[in-house]
C-alpha cells in the first residue's frame, strides 16, 4: 500500500500545475481562425475558452462590436484572432 500511497499523493500534488502550464498567452497564439470551446464568459469583452490543442486562454474582444454576452458555456465558437484578439466570431451551436 505504501508503494502506490506515494505516486498517487505526487500525482494529486502535481495536477493543479499541469493545468496551470496549459494556459496560454493569447498574445502568444498566432494570427488565423480557429474553433473554440467556450468554459466561460468573464463579461461582454472576455471570454475564457479551450483550444483544439487543449490549452486554455482569456481572449479579449478586438473591437467594440465584439460582444460576448450571448455567449454560454459550452458553446463551439468559430473566431478569428489578431495580435491576441477577437475581431469576429461566430456562434456553431444550435439554439
Amino acid at each position: 500500500m505504501n508503494r502506490t500511497a506515494l505516486p498517487l499523493a505526487l500525482c494529486l500534488c502535481l495536477a493543479p500545475l499541469y493545468a496551470l502550464a496549459a494556459t496560454v498567452d493569447p498574445s502568444s497564439i498566432a494570427d488565423g481562425t480557429y474553433t473554440v470551446k467556450v468554459e466561460r464568459v468573464i463579461d461582454a469583452k472576455h471570454v475564457q475558452v479551450l483550444m483544439d490543442n487543449g490549452s486554455d486562454t482569456t481572449l479579449p474582444a478586438g473591437r467594440a462590436s465584439v460582444d460576448f454576452s450571448k455567449v454560454q458555456p459550452n458553446d463551439q465558437l468559430k473566431l478569428s484572432l489578431i495580435k491576441g484578439a477577437v475581431v469576429v466570431y461566430l456562434d456553431l451551436s444550435q439554439r
